[in-house]
């Protein structure tokens, strides 16, 4: 499709392209959020993939160190360890793709 469109189109087109391949998905699934064991809000990840990988589309001129705190702070929130941040506003899709994973926990001595 290539630059310029809004990531709900994006978006969509990945969900397609999940769909076509027969990867099972989920869109804008909800995760709530809580505080001292109070809820406090929500957050929605763009496409859960295989419940495993959380994919968060952009459509920026540049991907910037706050879109890194989100898909972590998503991931942190799913229980999930790896993420992709896709921007799409890239010429070529490849340079737009990275990956995110979360470190496991370090033990307490």
């Amino acid at each position: 499709m290539g630059p310029g469109f809004v990531e709900s189109v994006y978006e969509e087109s990945l969900a397609i392209e999940l769909r076509r391949l027969a990867i099972p998905f989920q869109r804008q699934v909800s995760i709530p959020l809580s505080y001292r064991g109070l809820a406090v809000g929500e957050c929605r990840l763009d496409l859960l993939v295989g419940e495993r990988l959380v994919v968060e589309v952009k459509a920026v001129e540049a991907l910037a160190p706050v879109h890194f705190a989100q898909v972590i702070s998503y991931l942190r929130a799913s229980r999930c360890r790896l993420g992709l941040l896709v921007n799409f506003n890239v010429h070529r899709l490849q340079r737009g793709v990275r990956r995110v994973l979360l470190a496991a926990p370090t033990p307490r001595p």
